[in-house]
Formats: C-alpha cells, structure tokens, sequence
C-alpha cells in the first residue's frame, strides 16, 4: 500500500530540521510514499525543504505580533485563506496521517486534518511547548515531545517522550578527534573553546567573545569562534594564531569532536545535539524569542547539574568568573558531560516515526 504524508513545519531551522528528518526517517521505511510540505510563504522552508528534496505548498499566514502591529489587522483574513486553501490541499492530496513540527502553518493545515477526520501527530522541541502546538493539542492523536514535564501544556495520555531529531553523524564524534584536530588546524597541547552563535550569529556572545580574548590567551584556550554571517565582516580581524572566525562551520561533528568546551545559545535543537555531544557546556539564551523559549530549555538541562547557564544580563559580571570555575575544575566538567549525556535521545526520529507507524496501523 502506498502511504501518503503530509507535513508542516516551518518559520525557522528549529521546526523545518525535524520535518525533513522526519520525512527522510519515513522514506526509509516506506520507500514508495509520497510526500507533501506545507509552509507559509515568504518563509525559510519554501527554500529548504525543496533542497532535501520535497514538494511544498505555501500557505499565506503569519503569526501574530506581541505589540499592537497592523500586521495583526490582516490575521484573521491570512487565517481565513489559510484554512481553506489547507482544505483543498487536504482534499486534493488525500494523506493518510498529518504530522506537524510547529509554526504558523502547521497550525491550520492539521486543524483542516483533524475536522477531515486524518491521524495527526505533533512534535513539540521545546520544554516550553509553543503556541501553534499548545492550540492543536486537543485536535491531535499523538504529541512527541523532547523534555519530560510536557503534561503542563498538554494532555498526558496523548504525550509521548521522543527527544527532538538531531544529526546522526553526531553519534560517533568521539572517533572523530585527530580527524578534527587536523581539519581545523589546532595544537594538540592546548584546549580548545567552541562558540556557537546560530547561522546569523549572536550580537551580544559575539561582544563577550572580543571582550574575552585576552581572557582566553591567558588561560591558553585556542578557540573555534563560529560568529555567523551578519557578523563576519566585523570579527573576522580577530582571527589570530589561536582564535579561528568562521561566519559558519560546514562540518559541525568535526568541530564538537575538536572542542574541550562549548559556549552556544539554548535554541531547541542545539540542546538536543549538545546533549548527544557530551561537552562541557556553557549556555547564554537569547533573551528574545518566543515565550524566552531558550532560558527554559537550558534551565531544564542546568538544574540536572549537567551545564552552566548565564543570562545576557550577567555576562560582564560573572562571564569570567563561572568559566575560570569550569576550565580549573576537571571534576566539574566530568560531572556536567557525563550528566548531560544521561539526557541525549540518540533515537528520536526513528522513535517519532515508530508512533506514526503505530497510528498508520490503528487507522487500517
């Protein structure tokens, strides 16, 4: 029987990775289905999800604004246009299940499933779910989530503990060392900080990291600083013998398996991996996303003992004061890897698709 999956998920990498990787974990196991995206228009996923190689239809929809915005005037009309084009593509296309990774389109096009009567399944990354999900969670069978806790924003019967998708070349880093010793150029006699700001990067860790170098020349840390694109220009005459400035890095397992600390931002996905990882983490959450999304995720691994977590507000006065503490004490950085590797989920997709499976056959 040929299977059909429809699948929305979009508005950042945060939603768009785990669709693909969920679509790509389906293919696998049902190599003649077929698949169909749905985003909404003008966002990042009308271009990458047709890079992994899937078709995709827009929807016209975007969120609402927190401040008083005329953008919020048209949101009932794009809502309106939304549920009804979702309608004919459900119509059209016929799927079997609709799954849904969050942002705004997922929102009415497995809402229009639900009323037809399609399975559903969500996936929530965050330990604070969103609001698409948190509004769907009645109308869905199943909702894979990432951090226990989950029953405060949705039924418990329905929630099911999956971890979030996360690249599989991570799995195996530890063998990776020489290998990203040698790509990147480092010395073996020192230790090396990683810093991740995000593609774009992250203003204020790219002002602590320029504050910082002195601080990390003394300590005799050689340091990997991934700045991201907007920033390049500004960074990169920083890049000595010992401080590397990349707008971004092509091979992410080489530079965790290279890296003896990483000091990264707390976006859903990025806690996933860096849990897989297995470093000494020092996170800084960005201050300004939905729901502060970012201090929720890295409070849920920080109070396991299993990193250091630093609010934006905080770096001048204890930024050199909590790393000193970690890159002194090797008890302290044995006791955060081996704690943060007791939360990896290094099965997620293939246990997300296992309910989908699982909800296939209570359909037939």
């Amino acid at each position: 029987m040929k299977h059909k999956f429809i699948i929305s998920g979009g508005g950042t990498g945060g939603h768009i990775y785990p669709a693909v990787a969920i679509a790509n974990e389906l293919k696998i196991r049902f190599p003649e289905a077929e698949f169909l995206f749905v985003g909404a228009k003008d966002r990042m996923e009308m271009e990458k999800v047709p890079q992994a190689g899937y078709k995709i239809k827009g929807l016209w929809i975007s969120g609402l604004q927190r401040s008083l915005s005329l953008q919020n005037l048209a949101f009932p009309l794009k809502l309106v246009s939304s549920l009804q084009k979702s309608q004919k593509i459900l119509k059209d296309f016929k799927p079997d299940i609709a799954i849904g990774t969050g942002g705004y389109a997922s929102a009415p096009l497995l809402r229009m499933a639900a009323l037809r009567g399609v399975p559903c399944l969500i996936q929530e990354q965050n330990s604070h779910a969103g609001i698409t999900n948190k509004w769907l969670s009645n109308k869905v069978e199943k909702i894979c989530v990432a951090y226990e806790g989950m029953e405060k924003f949705f039924p418990q019967e329905k929630i099911r503990l999956t971890g979030n998708p996360v690249r599989q070349d991570l799995l195996e880093i530890s063998s990776k060392k020489e290998e990203a010793m040698a790509f990147f150029n480092l010395k073996k006699e020192k230790k090396t900080l990683l810093v991740l700001g995000g593609s774009l990067g992250a203003r204020r860790i790219n002002e602590l990291i320029e504050k910082s170098l002195p601080f990390f020349e003394k300590n005799n840390l050689q340091v990997i600083w991934q700045c991201g694109k907007f920033y390049e220009e500004t960074y990169k005459n920083k890049a000595t013998e010992t401080v590397q400035v990349h707008a971004f890095l092509n091979r992410m397992d080489l530079a965790y398996a290279a890296s003896d600390f990483i000091i990264s931002r707390a976006g859903a996905l990025s806690v996933s991996e860096l849990c897989l990882v297995g470093k000494p983490v020092v996170f800084i959450p960005s201050p300004n996303v939905a729901e502060d999304h970012q201090t929720k995720n890295a409070m849920a691994i920080s109070e396991k003992n299993a990193a250091l977590l630093l609010k934006e507000s905080d770096l001048d006065s204890n930024f050199e004061n909590e790393f000193s503490g970690l890159i002194s004490s090797e008890e302290k950085q044995k006791t955060f890897s081996e704690n943060i590797k007791k939360l990896a989920k290094p099965n997620a997709t293939k246990d997300i698709v296992e309910e989908i499976e699982k909800l296939l056959k209570d359909r037939n």
